[in-house]
């Protein structure tokens, strides 16, 4: 489940079954931050267009709050594939405080290292968390429409097992908030690849007309996940949209290029 946690104005969503397990896993919100205009006030994204300092402060106020040191965070550049990466203590701070530092290419992290935090960045494309308890690995997925497609959950959980040797059945898995199946719309050119690479393209298509359908990437990502081999009851679904609660997150979709991002967290 995902809950609501801060202090004063610092409002962020963790998910509790990470927590009970040890780990920080969370999402933030727009609330808490120093950014002014239509980035304010928490957006942590570099690539947007905020202020560098204003970025480079907002980093520190969330990590100080969930006690980590904002210097070690590692993020990935994200292209919208589903390239994944094993995150050693080399990487550390890669990204942390400039995007041109981010690991190339890359939309999935994962590492076993304590104290090293991977952090990923949203308006509306779907954040997955993952976690194999009795391994201690972690991993985080950005999964946009293409990604999705792409099937890049499936692709982490393959990594994850590939190097770490993890028991699928009992790993955990999180869809954090994005852009819902209700307000989601896409044309015919998306849905027709998803109808190439889901055989179960009718449970995520509604069909609106003219040409346009709404996509649910919720319902796409947790298809993925199960085939991948984590079982439904493991799978914990926000449910929160970033397009609908405009005082809590940014929306691409909803406020086009002139926004801020949330952040997706994870730590051992």
């Amino acid at each position: 489940m995902f809950v609501w946690n801060g202090a004063g104005p610092l409002q962020y969503l963790e998910i509790e079954e990470f927590k009970d397990n040890g780990v920080t896993a969370i999402f933030t919100s727009r609330r808490g931050g120093v950014s002014k205009g239509s980035y304010g006030t928490l957006n942590l994204g570099f690539h947007s267009g905020d202020d560098h300092q204003n970025v480079v402060e907002n980093r520190k106020i969330i990590s100080s709050s969930i006690k980590i040191d904002y210097h070690n965070f590692v993020a990935g550049e994200q292209v919208h594939g589903n390239k994944v990466y094993i995150v050693a203590e080399e990487d550390k701070g890669k990204g942390a405080l400039d995007y041109n530092t981010s690991i190339s290419g890359v939309d999935a992290l994962i590492t076993d290292r304590p104290g090293l935090p991977l952090i990923s960045f949203y308006a509306d494309c779907v954040p997955l968390y993952f976690l194999a308890p009795s391994r201690r690995v972690i991993a985080l997925a950005h999964a946009g429409w293409k990604g999705t497609l792409l099937k890049i959950g499936q692709k982490t959980i393959e990594k994850m097992n590939q190097y770490f040797d993890i028991n699928i059945k009992n790993c955990l898995a999180a869809i954090g908030p994005s852009i819902s199946p209700d307000v989601y719309e896409v044309d015919d050119r998306v849905v027709g690849r998803f109808k190439e690479k889901f055989t179960e393209w009718r449970d995520i298509v509604v069909d609106k007309g003219k040409g346009y359908y709404l996509l649910n990437l919720w319902e796409a990502n947790r298809i993925v996940l199960n085939k991948a081999g984590i079982p439904s009851k493991n799978i914990i679904t926000s449910g929160y949209c970033t397009y609908k609660y405009d005082n809590f997150f940014y929306s691409y979709r909803r406020d086009g290029a002139k926004t801020g991002r949330m952040a997706s967290i994870i730590v051992i």
